[in-house]
């Protein structure tokens, strides 16, 4: 297998609001915010829902190299209900192969509210229900070591037993990619993200804010001269400004596609790892690499929700 992601195993509800209905929800736009079943349940009692989708952010990325051709996995913990049955199926649909056994669980299956504003930003409230409750015996080791790279996402880390499952994947594997996924993340575990990323990580996936906001710099040359110092291969989304990819002393750049017509930006940073690790498991150069993440976030981004088809 060329790529096993690991993640929150969580189904993407999907509705379209205006800017009134984040004020009033006191939700701050393009942020991701947790919350409790009950909040989760009120604020979708007042909504339309446009689409639900078997998602997660590195579950995106993981159907995305699919469609692409690659053969790849899954692992994230749902329990053994409506929402879970659904989720294995719409992998399964993508042709990934899902490498957990549901069970009762006492938690219901995380879901994520994604609303999608007119500017076509998106603010997401997630109930992680049982997908936050991975621990390392939901860990299939065999498939990890079987696996080129795992890929590993930034919103799954958290004290405790995310934390040993995490440990447990990357002693396992090959070689490990990780997204730092968002800012809130990266201030909340700031100091494992550093060591992760300069010890740990083979490849890590990051927007400007994240990685500096990880770096504690306003400055972008000192997010250069940090991805030369640790010598891993670092590649950065800077929206308007394309993004860059850092490989010892290897920069290199790539600008955005022009004339596009945004209708949401969820998984476009998703869609845009899922291009360059196809790019990089296939033996592309950084720079091709790069396109074809700028070309996958960009098709991406031009519909709703964050399956390509």
């Amino acid at each position: 297998m060329k790529i096993l992601g690991m993640g929150n195993a969580i189904v993407d509800v999907i509705c379209k609001v205006d800017d009134n209905f984040l004020a009033e929800n006191n939700l701050t736009k393009s942020t991701m915010k947790l919350v409790n079943e009950i909040e989760f349940k009120k604020l979708l009692s007042s909504l339309k829902i446009e689409e639900t989708v078997a998602g997660g952010s590195v579950a995106n990325s993981i159907v995305g190299l699919a469609q692409l051709g690659n053969n790849v996995g899954f692992i994230g913990k749902v329990n053994k209900d409506d929402l879970g049955n659904k989720y294995e199926e719409g992998l399964e649909k993508e042709k990934v192969k899902y490498f957990y056994s549901k069970k009762k669980e006492e938690l219901s299956t995380g879901t994520c509210l994604i609303l999608i504003t007119p500017d076509s930003e998106r603010t997401m409230c997630t109930f992680l229900g049982i997908a936050g409750k991975i621990n390392e015996n939901d860990i299939d080791v065999g498939a990890i070591q079987s696996s080129e790279i795992i890929f590993l996402e930034g919103y799954l880390w958290d004290e405790g037993s995310p934390k040993k499952a995490f440990e447990k994947a990357i002693k396992n594997s090959n070689k490990v990619a990780m997204s730092l996924s968002d800012q809130f993340c990266v201030n909340r575990h700031k100091p494992h993200f550093l060591n992760l990323v300069k010890n740990k990580l083979d490849i890590t996936f990051a927007n400007e804010q994240e990685i500096l906001s990880l770096i504690d710099s306003k400055s972008f040359d000192e997010v250069i001269s940090f991805g030369k110092n640790i010598g891993k291969l670092m590649v950065i989304t800077r929206g308007e400004k394309g993004s860059i990819a850092i490989n010892k002393n290897d920069v290199v750049e790539c600008g955005v596609q022009k004339n596009l017509k945004i209708v949401d930006l969820t998984g476009a940073g998703d869609l845009f790892a899922a291009g360059f690790l196809h790019g990089h498991i296939n033996n592309l150069s950084l720079k091709k690499s790069l396109e074809k993440g700028t070309e996958m976030s960009s098709k991406i981004i031009q519909k709703i929700g964050a399956r390509l088809s």
